[in-house]
């Protein structure tokens, strides 16, 4: 019962996490911008950075500052993908909020711990006030997107550009991967935008279904990764990435034995 008492806050942040990433999920992958998520929110790790510099001070307005700044260059993707490949474009995006979230670090007494947290997050340590916190921010943004749900897939399965719409896809994105990557860290919310959308197009394209199967997969996932990583003492991010992304693997490999596409 104490584990059960002790794990539970950490679980529901997974139930938070996995229906709102993989809905998200579905349009980065037919996009085909798969690494958008880890440069964004890598992007917004300067700004935690920066607030672990001045001593924890003003994280949340710093982290809200880059999240906008970020979402404004992502909006531009379609534009910027007429000069250069995207996904270079997003990987150089990412190894210069990296290279900058370690120098700024460098001048901080903690740094090793502190970029630790940004990567792993503090997923064990969530108080039932960020939980519930993060089910309403995430219930909002989803919310606003089921409603405007034509505009925004409009967006990812027509190729409309227009700009308003794209800069709401991604500052929306970016709000929830400001809340994400405080609670779970870099690292498990990577996985949770990428794994249960690839998961669920391993059966079918129809997006509502993708969405079903992911959640289904994510939560199964996460249910075991939080469980082990507890009963062995290991550290829980790694371990529920590792969790999901086996799971991945091993019914890929059931799919192609099978050898039945989507």
């Amino acid at each position: 019962m104490e584990a059960l008492n002790f794990l539970v806050y950490p679980f529901l942040a997974c139930v938070a996490l996995v229906l709102i990433h993989a809905y998200f999920g579905i349009h980065i992958l037919e996009r085909g911008i798969i690494f958008v998520d880890i440069a964004l929110a890598q992007f917004i790790g300067v700004g935690i950075a920066l607030s672990f510099f001045f001593s924890h001070e003003n994280t949340y307005i710093l982290s809200m500052v880059f999240a906008v700044l970020g979402a404004t260059i992502l909006s531009l993707s379609k534009r910027i993908e007429r000069l250069i490949n995207i996904e270079a474009f997003i990987g150089v995006l990412y190894i210069f909020s990296f290279a900058v979230s370690i120098l700024i670090l460098d001048r901080s007494p903690h740094g090793a711990e502190e970029f630790k947290a940004i990567l792993n997050g503090n997923i064990l340590w969530l108080t039932p006030k960020d939980v519930l916190s993060a089910f309403i921010l995430y219930g909002l943004l989803g919310g606003f997107h089921f409603i405007f749900r034509k505009k925004f897939f409009a967006l990812t399965f027509d190729g409309n550009n227009r700009f308003l719409w794209e800069f709401l896809f991604f500052l929306t994105f970016a709000l929830v991967l400001v809340k994400s990557v405080q609670m779970a860290g870099i690292l498990q919310v990577f996985s949770f935008l990428i794994i249960p959308a690839l998961i669920g197009r391993l059966y079918t394209k129809a997006p509502f279904r993708i969405l079903l199967i992911g959640w289904i997969a994510g939560l199964v996932a996460s249910f075991i990764g939080i469980g082990v990583s507890y009963k062995l003492d290991l550290p829980t991010a790694p371990m529920t990435v590792a969790s999901l992304s086996l799971v991945f693997l091993l019914l890929l490999v059931v799919k192609a034995i099978r050898g039945k596409p989507a």
